[in-house]
């Protein structure tokens, strides 16, 4: 398997898409004013504890409290399956915090705008190659790494390591020398010194330590040795990455390529076209069948339909062959669309028992690639198939779109930010592509007031990259999705 890495970088969004033998299966967005705060480090007072629920919440200077539960643990050690109970003490939280109490915590999850995010006070440091746990003394190795003597090998190497606080060996450890681990130990040490030193000058609430941006964050986690290129379309990422690489692992330098052709790279390489697929319910099987996917507050259903194929005149077999196929796209699909929480999948009912094993053993294989914890439970009677996917932030869906003011939130159409960054791309294409300098832009009014504002600088970033002047136009049309771009004097583009 060979893995492509596809960088986007715009003054106001950092878009990356990770492709698998050519087809696409994790896409990640952030935007400059919404920028993740998962593994960030906050010194942070106690407000309320809640012996009943084991909780506490703690103010972390954030618009609401985090929500601390005695149990949580760092996100880096659930995304390498460490066994949880080697790692946290079993202590009552009321035995362990009081209000007013000053506490170091570290976000795990962002769970929207109704509620404040997870926190946990373990926390955790992941490098390339290991995670510090600083204030603990396990050392282990990601149960991801399944062969019996390289766990051995590394957990020797783990003993030559200076003991700091807690140590566990990352997938990305695996085959890894004693040289490689240092390094990576020693960066991290720095890191948690830096981060001591903060607490002892700043007063609650207060960020200590903020998480690598997307871009780090995608080269740190999802680059390995498989990965076959990696392209960024600005000069400055570019650089960004390439140093990186050259301080944890030089053997990627030279997959870092710099993209510099006219036409914009997620075009060129099919990507934005996937990507608008990925909003979409329904996806097409090979053979015919497809799957129709919905999202809920509660869980996200799939259903499994066979469509107009037909397998000889065998009903089980087409059903069974269908099953196999949706087996393997459905986890593709949760990647894609990072959609987390309880899912539910509607496979088609077969009769055959061994029909049945075999269906749950393809799935659970085509799980297993993906990063983010997975637990799968077994067919139930009525063919149905219940799992549980890690999640730490919206999908793709409810990032790059919003409530449709139309239907009351019954739909979902894409944001005016969303529209406002298209519309910049769209320009700067058909300035590349035409030559055009002068465009008009036709948006909704809420677009357009964006970009007088908030956004202005998307049209200085015109102005100063390619020469190009925009006029814009407040649209009648009452849909916020709607944007139409206007080469002057080159007729049309929508």
């Amino acid at each position: 398997m060979t893995t492509s890495i596809y960088a986007n970088v715009s003054p106001f969004e950092t878009r990356v898409a990770v492709t698998e033998d050519g087809r696409l299966v994790e896409v990640y967005v952030e935007r400059a004013a919404e920028r993740s705060i998962v593994g960030n480090l906050y010194k942070g007072r106690v407000s309320r504890v809640l012996p009943g629920m084991q909780a506490a919440f703690v103010d972390v200077g954030l618009e609401r409290d985090a929500f601390l539960y005695v149990d949580d643990v760092g996100e880096a050690l659930e995304e390498e399956e460490v066994d949880l109970q080697e790692v946290r003490p079993q202590v009552p939280i009321q035995d362990l915090l009081r209000p007013g109490q000053e506490i170091l915590v570290q976000i795990t999850r962002e769970l929207g705008r109704s509620k404040g995010p997870r926190a946990s006070s373990h926390i955790t440091l992941p490098g390339r190659f290991l995670v510090l746990i600083p204030g603990s003394s396990h050392v282990g190795v990601s149960r991801r790494i399944t062969d019996q003597r390289e766990r051995d090998r590394l957990r020797a190497l783990l003993g030559e390591l200076p003991r700091v606080g807690g140590i566990i060996v990352r997938t990305a450890g695996e085959g890894r020398e004693l040289a490689d681990f240092q390094q990576d130990l020693e960066f991290l040490q720095t890191t948690w010194q830096h981060i001591r030193q903060r607490w002892e000058q700043v007063a609650a609430p207060a960020l200590l330590y903020a998480e690598l941006d997307l871009l780090l964050r995608v080269a740190r986690d999802v680059a390995r040795e498989q990965v076959r290129e990696f392209w960024v379309d600005d000069p400055e990422a570019f650089r960004r990455v390439v140093q990186f690489f050259q301080r944890v692992q030089p053997e990627l330098v030279s997959v870092v390529r710099l993209y510099t052709r006219g036409t914009p790279m997620f075009a060129t390489f099919g990507l934005e076209e996937a990507i608008g697929k990925a909003l979409e319910p329904w996806v097409d099987l090979p053979s015919g069948g497809s799957l129709v996917i919905e999202q809920t507050e509660a869980l996200v259903v799939i259903d499994v339909n066979t469509g107009r194929y037909a397998r000889g005149q065998d009903l089980e077999e087409t059903v069974f062959h269908t099953n196999l196929e949706a087996a393997r796209e459905i986890p593709r699909q949760l990647r894609l669309r990072n959609l987390g929480g309880i899912v539910v999948v509607d496979f088609i009912d077969m009769e055959d028992p061994g029909h049945r094993d075999t269906l749950l053993e393809v799935f659970r294989r085509e799980l297993a690639k993906d990063r983010a914890r997975t637990l799968l439970g077994p067919m139930g009677p009525f063919g149905l198939v219940q799992l549980t996917r890690k999640r730490t932030s919206p999908s793709l869906w409810r990032t790059l779109t919003t409530p449709c003011p139309h239907c009351h939130g019954l739909g979902r159409v894409k944001s005016a930010e969303t529209v406002a960054l298209e519309l910049y791309r769209q320009v700067l294409a058909q300035a590349q592509e035409l030559g055009a300098r002068a465009f008009q832009v036709r948006a909704h009014p809420q677009v357009v007031h964006l970009l007088r504002g908030e956004l202005a600088a998307l049209l200085q970033d015109l102005r100063d990259k390619v020469g190009v002047e925009v006029t814009l136009e407040e649209a009648e049309d009452p849909h916020l999705a709607y944007g139409h771009v206007c080469a002057l004097g080159s007729g049309g583009i929508q």
